[in-house]
């Protein structure tokens, strides 16, 4: 079963940027600051009722750095659907949609931990697994793999670990 996106889109034709097809997946490319009313209507009217999923992508272009992934399911026709918007690393603000369907809450809590993208309105957005006070985002494409030397208070150094020099340069800060 599918469902039809001529009324969806004709509504909201000037939030939609993009509109793609893929083996039989449709994804949209909204206007992040509409993206809660696109959500709210794909709700109500659609029946989108579950919210699967919210994630992070670090596209790493000089504009629209980075992207944030919505993915819906309408249990009833058992159609799934993604959106999809687009924010720069200046500004990385995207509206909440926790409005909407209250499981955002920790998804969008999680895309900001590891992205740094802001979510505006969001009701508890704060750190979940890094500390508050960690300045850095993980998942960015720039982040060293190994971690930012000397960027966490590290525990003291075990006596019986294998590569003892690497360990206590790491915490003093150098490159290992």
């Amino acid at each position: 079963m599918s469902i039809s996106f001529d009324e969806f889109s004709a509504h909201f034709s000037n939030e939609i940027r993009e509109k793609t097809t893929f083996r039989g997946e449709t994804t949209f490319l909204i206007n992040p600051l509409e993206i809660e009313r696109v959500c709210i209507f794909l709700k109500s009217k659609l029946g989108f009722t579950y919210l699967t999923d919210i994630c992070g992508a670090d596209r790493f272009t000089p504009e629209d750095r980075f992207e944030v992934v919505y993915n819906l399911f309408n249990p009833e026709s058992k159609f799934r659907l993604r959106l999809k918007v687009w924010v720069n690393e200046e500004n990385p603000v995207v509206q909440t949609v926790t409005s909407v369907w209250q499981s955002a809450n920790w998804y969008e809590r999680e895309t900001y931990d590891m992205y740094g993208v802001i979510f505006k309105g969001h009701p508890d957005l704060r750190r979940m697994y890094m500390t508050e006070d960690f300045e850095y985002f993980p998942l960015r494409k720039e982040y060293p793999l190994v971690g930012v030397a000397g960027s966490i208070p590290l525990p003291e150094i075990d006596p019986k670990a294998n590569n003892r020099e690497a360990a206590e340069r790491y915490n003093r800060g150098e490159t290992v």
